[in-house]
């Protein structure tokens, strides 16, 4: 079975993929714009899809923009962030009726593609420099991201363990920028850095869809960009844990949040992923796993307790609520269920259970067009040619001495402890 067949066309300044598939009752574009992360751009980045979504040269308030959308017989139109490794992301999605479909004959694939143009290519500026308005409204909604980021107390102490864990690292910077930076961006500066982005970010539309790949090609003849040399300027150095760190953090919560921070030594591309996707599977990543079942379930520790892999990173990160009095034993637990998978204490069942589970997810997420797409991306931030049949494929083929092998590659790198003010027994 082929899930779905890419092709992929360099072009001027940028990567077409087209994806042909009778899947989806709709056709997909999605661009991605790529580039470093460094603390003087990402505030910038993170604003500027949001300022670029609200009103173009063409449709100079969001209302004209979303009512243009509407006459596409309800065309959707959607930004998004983030940062897998060191490379920061930007896309620009739009959802449109398939023409085939339809009783009228209206070129809903031009029209979409033609959209995006706009979007990317003819902003809302004057005098070089943005709507004035249209960047204080989203400078205000960027800081309302980031503070929410401070009110939810879950996703908080994952991002507090990535800046103590990798301080120093680009990694350590979040997606959504630096709360403090966002008052110094001007309209004129915002564009200066549009300029650079459009000029110098690594560039990749996907077009998903029932769709011809030559009249997709013809169709984008119209996105012209200059072309660039694409440089990664972050060299992937391997950080040596000497010694572990633990920190503590007190703040007015009622539970507790343990995060727990490991390096793996392993990334997407590299011949062992797939075992370290099994290793996952089985330690933490599913409801099956060492750490749903001892921690939460056995030990009655945790509110819940589960791990993920930042695959381009090559981090695994615990993440689990727990009561103040229960830290000791609850990270003593978590430790001992590290050193059970590096013995390869866990059984054939649970691993055809985690490679049955893992392809199902697998599956799922190309159940949808932006799903398929960020499996696909993977490719373009490791520099590979994996297509999804070779992922399940990989894992199949993942056998008990390759899931011990990658286990012992993994070092402990961070604790981090979120705690209620009363928490000094912790």
């Amino acid at each position: 079975m082929t899930v779905a067949n890419e092709i992929s066309i360099k072009k001027k300044g940028y990567t077409l993929h087209i994806i042909k598939t009778a899947k989806y009752k709709t056709n997909s574009i999605v661009w991605k714009m790529k580039a470093p992360l460094n603390e003087e751009t990402v505030t910038l980045r993170a604003l500027l899809p949001n300022v670029l979504q609200s009103s173009t040269k063409q449709y100079p308030t969001t209302t004209a923009l979303r009512t243009y959308l509407d006459d596409l017989y309800g065309a959707s139109f959607f930004v998004d962030l983030a940062k897998k490794g060191e490379n920061h992301i930007m896309s620009f999605s739009v959802d449109i009726a398939n023409e085939k479909f339809l009783k009228d004959s209206t070129p809903l694939l031009q029209k979409g593609i033609q959209f995006l143009s706009e979007v990317l290519l003819n902003p809302n500026i004057e005098n070089e420099s943005f709507h004035p308005e249209t960047v204080a409204k989203e400078k205000r909604t960027l800081k309302q991201r980031i503070q929410s980021i401070y009110d939810d107390k879950m996703r908080y102490s994952s991002v507090r363990l990535v800046e103590e864990m990798c301080k120093g690292e680009p990694y350590s910077l979040d997606s959504n920028g630096i709360s403090e930076k966002v008052d110094e961006i001007t309209p004129e500066s915002l564009f200066h850095y549009y300029q650079k982005a459009i000029n110098e970010d690594e560039l990749h539309v996907y077009i998903i869809g029932d769709v011809e790949s030559e009249e997709v090609e013809r169709l984008c003849d119209t996105l012209q960009f200059n072309d660039r040399s694409l440089i990664n300027n972050h060299k992937d150095t391997k950080v040596t844990v000497d010694k572990v760190k633990e920190i503590k953090e007190k703040q007015e919560v009622k539970q507790g949040k343990l995060n727990i921070g490991y390096r793996t030594n392993v990334r997407f591309g590299d011949q062992d992923y797939f075992a370290l996707q099994l290793f996952n599977g089985i330690f933490g990543g599913f409801s099956h796993s060492k750490l749903f079942i001892n921690v939460r379930e056995k030990a009655s520790l945790a509110y819940y307790a589960a791990s993920r892999l930042e695959s381009h990173k090559g981090l695994l990160m615990v993440m689990s609520g727990i009561e103040a009095k229960n830290y000791d034993q609850a990270v003593k637990i978590i430790r001992e269920q590290m050193n059970e998978m590096k013995k390869g204490n866990f059984t054939d069942q649970e691993i055809e259970q985690t490679k049955a589970v893992i392809n199902n997810q697998l599956l799922e997420t190309t159940d949808t067009s932006r799903g398929l797409v960020e499996i696909l991306y993977h490719n373009v931030i490791a520099k590979q040619s994996l297509a999804v049949d070779d992922w399940i494929q990989g894992i199949e083929k993942v056998s008990k001495e390759d899931i011990v092998q990658v286990a012992e590659k993994i070092d402990l790198d961070t604790i981090y402890f979120l705690t209620g003010m009363e928490g000094d027994k912790a």
